[in-house]
């Protein structure tokens, strides 16, 4: 049985997809970057240009609108701590985002 396009199975292989092109050094990874953590707290952390989407291939776009579909039928908000990905988002700040610590 294959799981609905916008399930939470579908929505955890997703991030964890972005999760790991994040973590390499490319355009398609600063732009997952820019989407996971506008996603995390877009207020601190930026936001998601939907422009970005054309610089990714078809398959990385999946994974984006894979995670606002399920988003999107989401009662309430979710984040990837609710997903169990805390620790790797976290490290996603630390290497994408340089926040000055005073």
């Amino acid at each position: 049985m294959t799981p609905a396009p916008f399930s939470r199975d579908a929505a955890q292989r997703a991030l964890d997809r972005l999760i790991d092109l994040a973590r390499s050094d490319t355009g398609q990874a600063r732009r997952a970057a820019n989407f996971l953590l506008a996603w995390w707290n877009g207020e601190d952390c930026g936001h998601f240009p939907i422009a970005d989407l054309f610089g990714v291939d078809p398959t990385i776009a999946t994974h984006i609108t894979t995670i606002i579909g399920f988003l999107g039928q989401h009662e309430g908000a979710i984040y990837p701590d609710g997903f169990g990905r805390g620790p790797e988002m976290a490290e996603l700040v630390g290497r994408w985002r340089n926040f000055d610590s005073d």
